[in-house]
């Protein structure tokens, strides 16, 4: 899972960036900017940080280049600061991008990916994330909060499936040709078994009802 620092001092901005990164996978640590961020980056050592320039103590751009004395972490400026100069100075003392507030969440988010993707190329990319659950689809294991449990082949499929149309319902006869390829020729009630299998697994591991049943419709995460 990708660490995420958010730098911002605004409660209400961080707590947001927070809420909607942690949904989309990420793990999030908040600073407000202080003088003991440069020791924070160290301890947490993060993939990517969000930085605004408007901050109490020390503006962004000095925190920039306290940061990059000893780190290459990709750096995102985001702030209400929107001039042709501001950008060129937060590029120029070693920030990788610049978005504007107020900004589109959808394109922040695309941002970090692009730049995460860039930067991180060479590392296996082989889980899906989904509400802090991590699924190692080489591994065939499902993680959260540090505890991990195995998963059967069909498991793996089944959670695969779901987070690969998250938010959605996922009609039961789909699942069943998914993982048996021609469902006339499988009792339905394997499915079942399969799913309540599979709740108790995450269960074991802190995760509870996270496959929800839609009545008469199938499931969905």
């Amino acid at each position: 899972m990708k660490r995420i620092l958010i730098i911002e001092d605004d409660k209400t901005i961080r707590e947001e960036l927070a809420a909607v990164l942690s949904s989309n996978g990420y793990d999030t640590l908040q600073a407000v900017g202080g003088s003991d961020t440069p020791k924070t980056v160290k301890e947490y050592d993060p993939h990517l940080i969000l930085l605004d320039i408007n901050l109490p103590e020390q503006d962004g751009y000095k925190l920039c280049t306290q940061i990059r004395s000893f780190s290459t972490v990709p750096i995102i400026f985001v702030t209400s600061r929107n001039s042709d100069i501001d950008e060129l100075n937060g590029i120029m003392i070693g920030g990788d991008d610049f978005i504007s507030k107020p900004y589109n969440i959808s394109i922040l988010l695309a941002r970090i990916n692009s730049l995460l993707k860039r930067v991180y190329a060479d590392e296996t990319q082989d889980f899906i994330s989904y509400k802090n659950v991590n699924l190692y689809i080489d591994a065939g294991k499902v993680e959260y909060s540090g505890n991990t449990t195995e998963l059967t082949k069909n498991e793996l499929k089944i959670l695969a499936y779901l987070f690969r149309h998250k938010e959605k319902i996922v009609q039961r006869a789909d699942l069943v040709e998914y993982l048996w390829d021609n469902q006339m020729y499988v009792d339905d009630n394997a499915l079942s078994v399969h799913i309540t299998r599979l709740r108790n697994k995450l269960e074991s591991i802190g995760v509870r009802d996270f496959i929800k049943t839609k009545h008469r419709q199938g499931y969905m995460i």
